[in-house]
């Protein structure tokens, strides 16, 4: 009787170090998530920031000036919920600004335009990366949280699930071009 009492202990201390390593783990991948999430708005906010300053610098012409600035705007000053729409508006203003390279090429012909260009090249293709990141660590908390001794033991807490931050980040290829 002894015996298979302490086996059964046994297990149930097993099994209830698998699932605090499971929580544990759990617990790291949404550390990891706001993390990427800090990283992906840091760099969004590096976007707007360089394309705001570049529609005031006064080296594009006034249309696309004016359709830079009002983009980036709308992306610095979005709602959380309205975030990935405009942000994605302004990946496509940024497209149609510099979509053929002697748009890019005035811009660096501008005094302190070859500065403004290759910060605003690395803005746009960081943005991808970071949302990447951000999206492979949503998914890995996704997989794990479907499991159900995560579900039926309640390891995810009271954390939200994760939601993965979809946009149109696609650069300029003018742009992209030249940050390469």
């Amino acid at each position: 009787m002894s015996a298979t009492l302490i086996w059964i202990l046994v297990a149930l201390v097993a099994i209830g170090l698998y699932l605090s390593w499971t929580a544990g783990r759990l617990d790291r991948l949404h550390v990891r998530i706001d993390a990427a999430r800090a990283a992906l708005d840091a760099q969004l906010l590096r976007r707007a920031s360089v394309t705001q300053e570049l529609a005031t610098s006064g080296v594009l012409d006034p249309a696309a000036s004016i359709v830079l600035y009002e983009a980036a705007h709308a992306a610095r000053q979005a709602e959380e919920e309205q975030r990935e729409v405009a942000e994605s508006e302004l990946s496509q203003a940024l497209r149609a600004v510099f979509a053929e390279p002697p748009q890019v090429e005035g811009v660096r012909e501008a005094p302190g335009g070859e500065a403004a260009a290759r910060e605003l090249a690395e803005s746009v293709r960081r943005v991808p990366m970071a949302r990447r990141f951000h999206n492979d660590a949503v998914g890995a908390a996704r997989r794990l949280r479907q499991h159900r001794k995560v579900r039926w033991f309640h390891l995810a807490g009271h954390a939200p699930f994760p939601m993965a931050f979809e946009m149109d980040d696609e650069p300029p290829a003018a742009l992209a071009d030249r940050a390469a």
